[in-house]
Formats: structure tokens, sequence, C-alpha cells
């Protein structure tokens, strides 16, 4: 149900993609449209509270709810839109969705917040002290989890961070081009980057687009030139150092983007094995690797897989999880994830290391990630694993933390076999 953090996870967007491709609108008001969505479910406890505090807590009608949530959103989340053009659009929407007797009620609170924006803001910004669950808009419990961990003000960076929406970043693909030869054709293209330097990654590798066309009408991308992947998803790979003429397995390889960076590092020499439980999104895996041109990949579900015992030198297990660094990409993942969600998948991400260990060669390197920020998903899980397993030893981990990193949030380790 939940999982990982690469391009074409988020459902809510990829909900959102479909219906704006039926959608004859600008670009402009493409990009409103889908802050407006995302905003909306980023900031709905926030919202839903300052909907309370004018209908004495009565409960609306879902799609009412909704209107007003969009017209709030609009008033103290988005500068773009002027006070009395979101009151008026809200009010005609209302009346569009079947709520023409509610039109007066949805308008006298809306225009009653534009008088008294200033005392309304005030009054959130001090919610985000003294209830920042209602005032950053997370459960409370995930609230109280983190800020038992980090305090009250990594947590509110944190929470700050996960209701901005996300950069996107561009990995080159070296397999098909170099940065130079890239770069000088995202200037024809229209593209705006920046350069991006993180320890785990080299210089020219990976850029942040400021700006750019449809993906789909970029030539660069559809020629393979790069594969668009967060910073903090090459630190596994990273980690796993991948040599070319290697036998190498990735156990959760669905939608590709580590398995074609992989392919990169062995230079398309060696044997690379994609496998995962989804033959769907299976064919996300091969159209990756078509496209970026990583031909030394076998693509095997998961229950097709057949291995030999201690007949791989490396294994990269980039476990479903909870999601929990990535959350500024996943708007709609707090309202759905549940306290008791951690610990069952931290049971399935326990099996898919007792399953990949027995594959291991002595010397091989098993390296383990998550998106998630949880100890029972990461360092808590990768301990219990190496309890029962003599065999391996810990060689390097690490956390990386949005608040301290300026990336999604990502744990990795890594295991040698003796």
């Amino acid at each position: 149900m939940l999982r990982q953090r690469e391009q074409g996870e988020n459902f809510t967007e990829k909900l959102l993609d479909r219906a704006l491709m039926d959608a004859a609108l600008p670009p402009a008001d493409r990009a409103l449209c889908r802050e407006l969505c995302c905003g909306v479910i980023r900031w709905q406890a926030a919202l839903d509270w300052l909907i309370a505090r004018k209908t004495a807590g009565r409960t609306q009608k879902p799609a009412l709810q909704d209107l007003l949530r969009l017209g709030l959103y609009q008033l103290f989340w988005l500068d773009r839109v002027p006070d009395h053009a979101a009151v008026h659009e809200t009010v005609e929407l209302a009346k569009r969705f079947g709520f023409g007797p509610q039109a007066g009620f949805v308008n006298a609170l809306l225009r009653n917040y534009t008088r008294e924006a200033d005392e309304a803001r005030r009054a959130l910004a001090e919610l985000k002290q003294t209830l920042p669950s209602l005032g950053w808009s997370h459960p409370e419990w995930l609230v109280a989890r983190w800020q038992g961990r980090w305090g009250l003000s990594d947590t509110a960076r944190l929470l700050e961070w996960n209701n901005k929406p996300p950069p996107t970043y561009a990995r080159l693909n070296t397999l098909k081009t170099t940065a130079g030869p890239l770069l000088d054709r995202w200037r024809e293209e229209g593209v705006e980057y920046d350069f991006g330097s993180w320890d785990w990654i080299g210089e020219s590798n990976v850029f942040r687009m400021k700006a750019h066309p449809s993906l789909a009408l970029l030539g660069s991308f559809r020629d393979g030139g790069f594969y668009i992947q967060d910073p903090s998803t090459l630190l596994a790979v990273h980690l796993l150092n991948p040599q070319p003429g290697e036998t190498i397995l990735d156990l959760c390889a669905a939608p590709g983007g580590k398995s074609t960076l992989i392919a990169a590092r062995m230079q398309n020499q060696g044997r690379l094995i994609a496998s995962d439980n989804d033959d769907i999104r299976l064919k996300l895996v091969q159209e990756n690797c078509t496209r970026l041109g990583a031909t030394c990949v076998e693509i095997s579900p998961t229950a097709t897989l057949k291995l030999q015992p201690a007949s791989v030198d490396r294994i990269l297990i980039d476990a479903p999880c909870s999601n929990t660094g990535v959350m500024s990409r996943r708007v709609d993942l707090r309202w759905r994830i549940q306290p008791a969600e951690i610990a069952r998948l931290a049971q399935m991400q326990l099996a898919l290391l007792q399953k990949a260990a027995p594959l291991l060669r002595p010397g091989g390197a098993l390296v383990y990630s998550t998106c998630s920020l949880e100890p029972e998903e990461n360092g808590a899980l990768v301990q219990r694993f190496l309890a029962e397993q003599p065999g391996l030893t810990l060689e390097a981990e690490r956390e990386l933390l949005p608040f301290k990193d300026g990336v999604d949030g990502a744990y990795v380790a890594r295991l040698r076999s003796n």
C-alpha cells in the first residue's frame, strides 16, 4: 500500500495528472490547479480549524467542506489570487455543484475572513506553537512521535518542509550522455536549472530543475538523457558501490530509478536482476530501462525469481515503507498512514532481509534502504535482523533528515557477508 519515493509513485499526483491531461488549460492555469489541489490536502486540518471557528463546529457536507477549504486556502496561503476573486469563484462553484441555497453561507464565511485576515493569520501562527498538529496540519500522533525524538524546533522545521511543494531533481544518465551535451540541450529546450552538490553524489550528476516544459515535450527526456530522482535516493546506490562485471540483485526495483543508476555505475557490464512483486509496476522498470539504455538489466517478478544461494555479489533492498521521509511529495500520505502500519511494514521489511541474505556471496554487500524516518523500520530493524544473522556485520549506516540535509528523508545501511 505505502510504497517507495521515486517518480510515478504519488497516487494523488497521478490522479491529478490524469485529470489535467483532459483539461484544455494553459500552463499557468494547470500550475494553479495543481497548487490548489495539493495545498488544500496538505493544509486540510488547519483549514478545517478555520471553518469550525465560524460554524460552531457544525459538520458540513463533504463537498461543501471542500469548497470552503478551497476558498480559505486561496485567502490565507495563496498570494496570487485576489481576495475578491477567491470569494467570487468559490461562491460560483458552490452554485455550480448544487449548493445554491448555501451560496450565501459560503459568501458570508469567506468575506468574514477577508475582514479579519490579520487576526486569523495571528491565530494560525499561534496555533503552530500551541497545537502544532493543527497549526502545521499533521496527525497528532505523528507530531508527538517526532517531537519525542527531535524536540519542538526540529520537528517544526520538518513539518514546514512537508508543507512546501518539493523541488524537482534530474539525475544525469551517463549511459546516454554527459553533463555538457545535456545542459546544452536544456538551454535549447528552455529548461532552467541549478547545479546541486551533495557528498554522496559526484559533481554535475544531479540538477535542480527550476522551470521546464512538460517532460513529455522534452526530447532530452524522451531520449533518456536524465531521470527524475531526488538526491536522497542516490545514497543507497552510493553505499552499494556496484562494479562492472558483478552479479547484483535489486529486490524491490520498481519503478527502476535505482536499477538504471546501478546499470550506469556498472557501465552495462555484468548481470543486474531487477525484481518486484508487482507485475504492472515491473513494466515501468522495463520502460525506464529501455529509455535510459540499461541493457544489463534482467527483469524478474519476485514470484519467479530463481537464484542459487551465495550467488550474488551485491543486493539492494529499497524496501516498501511508511514513506514518512517524503511527505512533501506524498501530499495525502499524512491522512492515510496509521501507527499500526509501521509495525506491519517492519515485519515485511524483516522478511525481505531474511529472504535476501542467503543469496549473498561471502564478502558480498547488502544495502537496505527506506524513505522512512521511523526507527522501527530503520536502525532498530537492522539490529533485529543482525541479531539473528551472525554471518553479517554492519559496515555503515546513514540517515538523511529533510531539516538537516535539505533533501527527502532516507535511511541506508550497508551490511557485509563474512
